[in-house]
């Protein structure tokens, strides 16, 4: 049985979640006031009832998946903005893959990430994140590559307090990322046993389209 109905289901989870944690309206006063920033595209929907609930300004935070040549969808790693990347040595050396296939790959997504960026902004300038409590919102981890990223370009741009929160997270990817120090916290309202995909626990996980990312930042 899925946990989730759709996207808007597990953002009002999650949101529940993040206020039982004192994470709403100026809870986050103490390190900065509270911004929420949704992973494109998918992480969208969910971060947008985020936002509402716990009544934050929404943006997106702008990362890419670098996919392994023979397997797209596996992530080896993901880059963010100003040029921030993270690579899973494991999975690169699992796959062979070769410093020029990666260099291909970060090339072609890098031209994605510039394009979608200016798309979904409109002209608009990124939050400002100094001195902020960032909560960075996804519709779910399998490997955390995207996840970590975000985090670290979060730090980048001055965040001083970085919550990672997902719906649903792979538990080894949870306690890795836990380990590595890239959040201050990590909320997740799901962590199953059988962790199949992030998409095998949503009864609706339908594509969010680049319109829709537009649209709900264009009301929020």
């Amino acid at each position: 049985m899925a946990e989730f109905t759709d996207r808007y289901d597990a953002g009002r989870q999650l949101a529940d979640h993040l206020a039982s944690r004192g994470w709403a309206g100026e809870a986050g006063a103490d390190v900065g006031p509270l911004v929420v920033l949704g992973l494109p595209r998918g992480g969208v929907p969910v971060a947008e009832v985020v936002a509402r609930e716990l009544r934050a300004p929404l943006d997106v935070i702008m990362v890419r998946k670098l996919g392994v040549p023979a397997h797209p969808e596996l992530a080896m790693g993901a880059i963010g903005e100003q040029g921030i990347r993270v690579l899973d040595a494991s999975i690169v050396r699992h796959f062979a893959v070769t410093e020029d296939q990666i260099a291909e790959v970060e090339r072609r997504e890098q031209e994605t990430l510039q394009r979608r960026g200016a798309l979904f902004r409109a002209g608009r300038a990124p939050l400002d994140l100094r001195g902020a409590s960032a909560v960075i919102v996804d519709d779910g981890m399998a490997t955390g590559a995207t996840a970590r990223v975000a985090c670290t370009v979060a730090r980048h741009f001055g965040a001083a307090h970085v919550v990672l929160a997902v719906p649903v997270a792979a538990r080894d990817t949870v306690n890795r990322i836990r380990e590595g120090g890239e959040a201050d916290e990590v909320v997740v309202v799901a962590t199953p046993r059988f962790f199949r995909s992030v998409g095998g626990h949503y009864a609706d996980f339908a594509a969010v389209e680049d319109e829709d990312v537009v649209a709900i930042l264009q009301r929020s």
